[in-house]
């Protein structure tokens, strides 16, 4: 994510109340910078999605070999070394769907983790995954013990000073609400006029929210913003209705939405708002030290997959695809340096 402001939205908007029980013994397991078990498909040119998820995910096996005019591109040591060490910043509980440790209570899993596996695979290498803190996970790209990081880290002009990235999904933001709700945020902040909205304080999402209040209030329209301690406080103020709507991150909403679908407080996605703001649209890319020569074979990789469909089922399988891109890109625009 693009600071630590909005880390902690991240964290906050992802960690549902749902998950906590149930993850709580399996992410205490992994803890330190340790390798954690890395989710090997059972044959070969077959990559499990999904696996050991705890619900995140609907598990899906799809095929995967190496592509030798991919491959080829890679630097030679690593071709050498015969694996891709893939870091994650997970530490210390995890972010479901995307990254945390699975009902096993040994594996890392989630989608980003599964989608290194997809790329180690098209890379003919073998994933090797390890765990770390934020801020660690950055301390072992640039000491060379993470070849890249697949862990939602969002593509910044800042970063490209010391990084080279291969975007693979968009940043996003979204209106979770009542399955029975016919409103729909229609990316048209006007459409929030009259509504009452919760949201996490001190989150990007708030300083967002806040703007389109701003904005309407000019115009002689209410928007009414609520906060709440925790999320299990917001979901019934959603459930009573009590608040129109919760802002946050999307893939926590995803992840939620999968949570309670068979519950009478089923609730949907109403729509989504770049993590960038309107001007840009936020991007999430791998990220590799500069100039390691690994943007580009990454990124063929992953258009590899987007081409073939198992781009697509990854991201189905996560209840994703509405961050799906079109095509990585190697260092596209990202944030701007006055807003990193």
């Amino acid at each position: 994510m693009r600071s630590h402001l909005l880390r902690r939205s991240l964290t906050r908007g992802i960690t549902a109340a749902t998950a906590v029980a149930t993850l709580a013994t399996g992410l205490a397991a992994c803890g330190g910078n340790s390798d954690a078990a890395t989710n090997d498909s059972p044959r070969p040119g077959e990559v499990v999605i999904g696996q050991v998820s705890n619900g995140a995910a609907r598990q899906t096996t799809v095929k995967v070999s190496e592509v030798k005019s991919i491959s080829a591109e890679l630097p030679a040591s690593l071709r050498r070394s015969g694996k891709l060490v893939i870091g994650e910043g997970a530490l210390p509980a995890g972010f479901p769907p995307l990254a945390y440790v699975g009902s096993d209570q040994k594996t890392l899993t989630g989608s980003e983790p599964d989608l290194g596996r997809l790329v180690a695979a098209v890379l003919g290498l073998k994933p090797e995954l390890r765990n770390f803190t934020w801020e660690n996970l950055f301390v072992g790209v640039d000491s060379g013990k993470v070849d890249v990081a697949f862990s939602n880290v969002t593509d910044t002009e800042e970063r490209k000073k010391k990084y080279e990235f291969a975007s693979y999904r968009q940043d996003n933001l979204a209106f979770e609400v009542p399955k029975k709700s016919t409103w729909n945020f229609g990316g048209n902040y006007e459409n929030l006029a009259g509504r009452t909205v919760s949201v996490s304080s001190g989150t990007n999402q708030e300083r967002i929210l806040l703007e389109w209040k701003a904005k309407l209030a000019k115009e002689g329209k209410k928007l009414t913003v609520k906060y709440f301690q925790d999320h299990n406080s917001t979901y019934l103020a959603l459930a009573s209705g009590k608040i129109d709507a919760y802002f946050g991150p999307n893939p926590g909403i995803a992840y939620h939405v999968t949570q309670v679908a068979n519950t009478p407080n089923a609730t949907r996605n109403a729509g989504k708002f770049s993590g960038a703001g309107a001007s840009l649209q936020g991007l999430i890319a791998a990220t590799a030290r500069k100039d390691s020569g690994l943007a580009k074979p990454l990124a063929d990789a992953i258009n590899y997959l987007i081409r073939n469909g198992q781009y697509a089922a990854w991201l189905k399988a996560y209840n994703l695809s509405n961050e799906a891109v079109a095509k990585s890109e190697v260092n596209p625009p990202g944030l701007p340096l006055d807003n990193s």
